[in-house]
């Protein structure tokens, strides 16, 4: 169990202002079921001093970096991306179930349920980066998927963050994955903004 939270917003190395990095996410616009089960939390947590909450638009589950857009080749991203597109028509749309966030020292968050579908779509994309590229960022067995709805913004204690969270006690949300996006990453003003570079569907 968490007992202490840590600001989020240190930047990370080769983070900087105005720097945008590519990564590929599932996002969840039009995902009615989590935005419903995410406005409980946020009103749940706002009390908490310390968080900065998610809205609707930044929800997003990591799934794979790319590099930041200075040193990954326009070329390179595109080829990915075409690679993907090839590799995706053997990962089929699945649903995700979200329902109690889990403190981390940096962050709130829900463990997306079932993991397998969301791993097998990441191995998917890194085989797609692999056609491209003679190495693949990050590590092939690192992944926990997850979705933030808060960001710790302050050092503090986490027992005011967990009483918010059992205050409450709604059903579990369902989204339905049908796409993955590569995107162009930023973190300028204490929450993750992107623009999206690529939408691809699943089969």
């Amino acid at each position: 169990m968490t007992h202490s939270m840590a600001n989020h917003w240190w930047w990370r190395p080769g983070w900087r202002p105005g720097r945008r990095f590519y990564t590929w996410h599932i996002t969840f616009a039009g995902a009615d079921d989590v935005h419903r089960l995410a406005a409980i939390y946020r009103q749940a947590l706002a009390p908490v001093t310390g968080l900065d909450l998610i809205p609707d638009p930044g929800l997003h589950l990591t799934m794979q970096g790319l590099g930041f857009t200075d040193e990954v080749p326009a070329k390179d991203a595109d080829a990915i991306v075409e690679a993907a597109s090839a590799h995706l028509t053997s990962i089929p749309a699945f649903d995700l179930e979200i329902h109690r966030p889990q403190i981390t020292p940096e962050a709130i968050r829900w463990e997306a349920q079932p993991s397998r579908p969301p791993a097998d779509l990441r191995a998917a994309i890194r085989s797609a980066i692999g056609d491209v590229w003679s190495e693949v960022p990050e590590q092939a067995d690192k992944f926990a998927p997850h979705i933030s709805i808060a960001y710790s913004n302050a050092d503090g204690p986490a027992a005011p963050a967990q009483a918010a969270l059992h205050s409450v006690s709604p059903e579990p949300a369902t989204a339905r994955i049908t796409a993955v996006e590569l995107i162009v990453l930023g973190r300028d003003r204490q929450m993750y903004e992107w623009e999206t570079h690529a939408h691809l569907p699943l089969a």
